[in-house]
């Protein structure tokens, strides 16, 4: 029987609120290893980009990235963002070791093609080291990812968390039964985003399809779900959006994906 696989990806609201990144780090903490910790922090790097005097632009929830956003990119997230992260879980003795995609050749990606849009430096999986995961995990390893991967050409690409976690949950499902747990600052996806109890407790891609067209589900959470249905489909066991409480209760609220 395989052992189970925790992957939990923290979204950028998280990461740059201090007292909330902590609670995560704290319930993340306590989840038996092995477990997978993925990073947003997009908040961070659109503040330090305005400090730099450049302009973040987003379309559908997702970032372009030129080549002066992807430098400011790979500062925040690789580099403050990963190591904070890595350093306070140390404080709560999880062996943390923090990663781009380009470390160990964790995860590789191509430019996205220019059609409609062109998204800059944003790169779109195409493989996964799951040889490196699973050898770090084994060794008692915590592996936290950040935003970055690269084309095994030198390129660093800017490249959406969801999906970073998404992908790695799919390369490790025939070695491990993952649960993919996307942590934001929501119990939930919710019916109406003025009422944080108006959680949906389940989900179909069906409904999200009709949801999206009623602008019930729209922006940053369209391209969370489309990550978390490719997920199950590709042998994820489940998966779970929710906020910090449910890391550590299983009877909290949260929006399970069936």
């Amino acid at each position: 029987m395989n052992k189970q696989l925790h992957i939990v990806k923290v979204g950028g609201h998280l990461v740059n609120d201090t007292a909330a990144l902590q609670h995560v780090l704290a319930a993340f903490a306590q989840l038996d290893a092995p477990k997978i910790l993925v990073h947003g922090g997009g908040r961070h790097a659109t503040a330090l980009a305005l400090q730099l005097g450049i302009t973040p632009k987003m379309v559908d929830g997702r970032r372009i990235t030129d080549a002066d956003m992807l430098e400011v990119a790979v500062m925040s997230y690789a580099g403050i963002s990963n190591k904070k992260i890595v350093a306070q879980l140390q404080e709560h003795n999880v062996n943390a070791i923090g990663l781009s995609g380009a470390d160990g050749n964790a995860i590789e990606a191509v430019k996205r093609p220019v059609m409609e849009l062109d998204y800059g430096f944003v790169g779109d999986v195409v493989d996964v080291n799951s040889t490196l995961f699973t050898s770090l995990l084994e060794t008692g390893l915590i592996p936290v990812l950040c935003a970055i991967t690269h084309n095994k050409k030198g390129q660093l690409l800017n490249t959406n968390a969801d999906t970073i976690a998404a992908e790695i949950a799919k390369a490790l499902s025939s070695a491990y039964n993952v649960t993919l747990f996307y942590c934001f600052e929501h119990a939930g996806v919710l019916h109406n985003v003025e009422d944080p109890n108006s959680i949906m407790g389940t989900l179909t891609q069906s409904q999200m399809d009709t949801y999206i067209k009623q602008d019930i589900i729209h922006k940053g959470m369209i391209p969370k779900l489309h990550n978390g249905f490719d997920a199950l489909k590709n042998g994820v066991k489940k998966v779970v959006i929710s906020n910090t409480v449910a890391l550590s209760d299983t009877n909290a609220p949260k929006t399970t994906l069936i």
